[in-house]
């Protein structure tokens, strides 16, 4: 017998797969998603993951690591303990997020607490709240000879980041977690020329059964949104202008 046969083997890490849950209606999670959760044995998911989608996983044991902006959440770096510790309890470890995990998702930091640990992992990604809310709203984000590009931007800031996030110049703007922001954007872009005319629409709880769609100017959004409790998107551009159709 060998003088290391003695020593404890190194425990088996499972497996991590961040999946996106899309925006917030259950049958908008991919295929692949459902799958996966349907398989897993545990699931840390964000404050926004409805009861709908974790209903696809009754199986599993449940884990709120809600991220919520404006309210008290889980400090990430708990989060990515949390997911390297449960990679070590369970085969089958499922990280769902809202959305898309690779857009406003804080996935550099998890996929490198896992990188670094040494665990594997997949991603899955989901439809990305913009893509639900222009289908919801019947109005494409680009439009021939009006808008040519598109940006996805938020102002929520992390601790070591200036406050004052740089606004893109582009033709159709989405701001993520916009409800609380928005009146500072809208102050901004007047202030750099942009008409008061322009064409804002707000949605809360995009795709939900409670979904609010809010059609306004830049110079309205400038007095701010009304009272919204759930998350909001705002959408600025000629692009979202109503057709004579509509």
């Amino acid at each position: 017998m060998s003088e290391d046969s003695d020593q404890p083997s190194k425990p088996q890490a499972g497996k991590v797969w961040l999946i996106g849950a899309g925006p917030g209606a259950a049958d908008l999670i991919t295929v692949r998603g459902a799958k996966v959760l349907h398989e897993a044995d545990v699931v840390l998911h964000d404050a926004l993951i409805t009861p709908d989608i974790l209903a696809l996983c009754p199986q599993a044991t449940l884990i709120s690591v809600g991220k919520r902006s404006g309210q008290r959440s889980t400090a990430q770096t708990i989060i990515n303990q949390k997911l390297v510790e449960c990679a070590y309890q369970y085969a089958r470890v499922v990280r769902l997020k809202g959305g898309d995990p690779m857009l406003f998702g804080r996935a550099d930091e998890e996929l490198t607490a896992l990188e670094n640990a040494g665990i594997d992992y997949e991603i899955i990604p989901g439809v990305t709240t913009a893509f639900a809310a222009a289908a919801a709203i019947k109005q494409p984000l680009t439009k021939r000879g009006v808008a040519r590009n598109v940006a996805f931007f938020t102002s929520t800031t992390g601790k070591d980041e200036t406050e004052e996030v740089a606004l893109p110049s582009c033709d159709t703007m989405v701001q993520y977690m916009g409800g609380q922001a928005a009146m500072d954007t809208a102050h901004r872009l007047l202030a750099n020329g942009n008409p008061a005319d322009t064409p804002v629409i707000a949605i809360e709880n995009v795709s939900r059964d409670n979904q609010r769609m809010m059609r306004l100017t830049l110079g309205e959004m400038a007095l701010g949104l009304p009272p919204c409790e759930g998350p909001v998107l705002v959408m600025i551009g000629e692009a979202l202008r109503k057709r004579s159709t509509q």
